[in-house]
């Protein structure tokens, strides 16, 4: 067994070896003094952050559109999700299930920033093409996983429904949701956490938000103001991701 991980081991090495090779990298490079001495002025020239009143305002502002980019998309991604969660899981037929299946799986194969840039161009610069972005690519990423919970779902509560003559929608409306609608809020709550970090790199795009704002504070060299913005993304990620958490486990829990 030992000598399977050595080979393991090996071959991971020798691909990140021709990897470096392929792509003619050189990290000797960030070591020399002049690449250090460089780094090190542009690290300083960020300092110390712009704190006046006018852009604080400007970040609230800024932060408050990307929570409701990352909210709105996460919902509406929880809503689709959810539609096509039902076929996917197999409640309406194979055929059904083949085809939610394909629609989920070409949803979360485009990256959010690849779907932003189809949106900017479809419905402009803005926070209405951010939402879209995250709503379809999280709604692939959801969908899949309501799937497979309600494919593990326990089926002895709807059958037992279904055999005392409920219908199957009542079935299971009261015998399989009560059962997998904790999992599926967690599922939500901790997309909407991704998401708000999403939300914020998708303004490199144009989508609005925290990250826009950084990016054309990068684009005009104000670093002062750009690292105003990066401490205003880290704290509320910390926030969030901890509010986020604390909700999960009490659902679950």
């Amino acid at each position: 067994m030992r000598s399977v991980h050595w080979i393991v081991l090996a071959a991971l090495a020798a691909s990140i070896w021709a990897s470096f090779a392929f792509l003619s990298l050189n990290l000797g490079e960030l070591l020399t003094v002049e690449s250090r001495a460089l780094m090190w002025k542009y690290v300083v020239s960020f300092f110390a952050p712009d704190l006046s009143s006018e852009y604080l305002m400007r970040i609230g502002q800024g932060t408050l559109e990307t929570i409701a980019i990352s909210a709105i998309g996460t919902a509406l991604a929880t809503v689709l999700g959810l539609l096509l969660a039902l076929p996917a899981a197999g409640r309406f037929g194979i055929v059904a299930r083949a085809a939610a299946r394909l629609v989920l799986n070409f949803l979360r194969s485009i990256p959010e920033l690849v779907w932003a840039a189809l949106m900017v161009m479809a419905a402009g610069l803005g926070p209405f093409a951010g939402t879209l972005a995250l709503a379809l690519h999280t709604a692939g990423v959801i969908g899949r996983l309501f799937a497979e919970t309600l494919e593990n779902a326990p089926a002895e509560p709807a059958q037992a429904l279904r055999l005392s003559g409920s219908p199957r929608s009542l079935a299971f409306l009261y015998g399989t949701m009560p059962n997998v609608v904790p999992q599926l809020v967690a599922y939500s709550l901790y997309r909407w956490e991704i998401n708000i970090r999403m939300a914020a790199v998708l303004g490199v795009v144009g989508a609005g938000g925290l990250g826009q704002m950084l990016y054309f504070s990068l684009s005009l060299f104000h670093q002062h103001q750009a690292l105003t913005v990066i401490i205003a993304m880290l704290l509320l990620v910390v926030i969030v991701d901890g509010a986020s958490a604390w909700l999960r486990q009490r659902l679950v829990g």
